[in-house]
Order: structure tokens, then C-alpha cells, then sequence
């Protein structure tokens, strides 16, 4: 709920109308690992699989409403490193890279607010990852996955956004 909770209102609500909501079945490929893709992801209800080739294309994380999809690949212009599919019936918010970006040059608030949610969103997907592979003293029972109370916060926010997102967009 990074997105959501650091942009503003409007701004999610521009999401929503700029990006085109699409039913994928379960076992739908959204993206590929090593192929080009051309939009940012938002899922809106269902539960997505990150998979990664080197690893037998075991499953690496899941993704569930609110999380965003593509995000690496937006940010750097790489392909990406990990294919992503649907595990259940999902509904997604697909923005196109082109409209995004033109979004991004002539709005210097929205740039700022979403560079930092994806800023925030992927500092904590690897301070995640970080702790997972053995840095550090990392236990199952330590609290990585708690959030500090401003992110707590952006959270709280995020899932109003979100919810106002769904009755826009009529999904869930």
C-alpha cells in the first residue's frame, strides 16, 4: 500500500483512469523473465506468483491486492529479472509506461510522490531479502515485517486510497 499511501487522492484517481483494468485467470503469464514489458502493474484483487529461472522457477514471493508489478523494470528500462503469474483469479491495473512517463515530466508533485513510494517500497523489499538471506541476526520471530508508526501510517492511508480505488474502477 506504499503507492497509495504516499500519492495523493488525485493522483491515485488518475491511475485509475489513465490504466485499464484486465481479468487474468489463473495460470496467466503478466510478465516474462528476460522479455521487454511495457506497463506498471497494480493488482487489484487475486494473488500473483514471482518466479525466478534460476532457481527452477521456484516461487520467490507472492503478490496480493495493493502491490504493484513491474516496478524494477519501470525504474531502470531492464527487462525483468523474475516472471510473474497468476495463482487465482485476478483483476490488475495496467498503466502504460508511455502515458506514466509523460505523466511523470510535466507533474513534478506526482514524480516526487511516486518516486518515493517506490523508493519506500523497494527499501523495504530489500531490507526484506537482506534479512532473509542470513545478513545480519535475523530470526523467524524478530519483527521485519513491522512497520514503523509513520509507515504504519502510509499504510492506513494507502488502504483508504485503495478501497477509493476499487469503487472508481468497480473491481472487488
Amino acid at each position: 500500500m506504499y503507492l497509495m499511501g504516499i500519492l495523493e487522492d488525485e493522483e491515485v484517481e488518475w491511475l485509475g483512469k489513465k490504466g485499464k483494468t484486465t481479468y487474468m485467470p489463473p495460470g496467466t503469464s503478466l510478465i516474462q523473465e528476460g522479455s521487454p514489458i511495457e506497463d506498471l502493474f497494480i493488482v487489484l484483487d487475486g494473488k500473483l506468483s514471482v518466479m525466478v529461472r534460476s532457481l527452477a522457477n521456484r516461487e520467490i514471493a507472492s503478490l496480493l491486492a495493493g502491490e504493484v508489478v513491474g516496478e524494477i523494470s519501470f525504474v531502470d528500462s531492464r527487462v525483468p529479472s523474475a516472471s510473474v503469474a497468476t495463482v487465482t483469479e485476478s483483476h490488475v491495473l495496467v498503466v502504460p509506461r508511455a502515458v506514466l512517463t509523460e505523466k511523470l515530466k510535466v507533474d513534478t508533485a506526482f514524480a516526487a510522490h511516486f518516486y518515493k513510494a517506490l523508493a519506500t517500497l523497494l527499501a523495504d523489499r530489500l531490507r526484506r531479502t537482506v534479512g532473509h538471506l542470513g545478513y545480519g541476526s535475523w530470526t523467524e520471530d524478530d519483527n521485519a515485517d513491522e512497520l514503523d508508526e509513520p509507515l504504519m501510517d502510509v499504510a492506513s492511508s494507502g488502504a483508504v486510497r485503495f478501497e477509493r480505488l476499487l469503487k472508481q474502477l468497480r473491481v472487488g
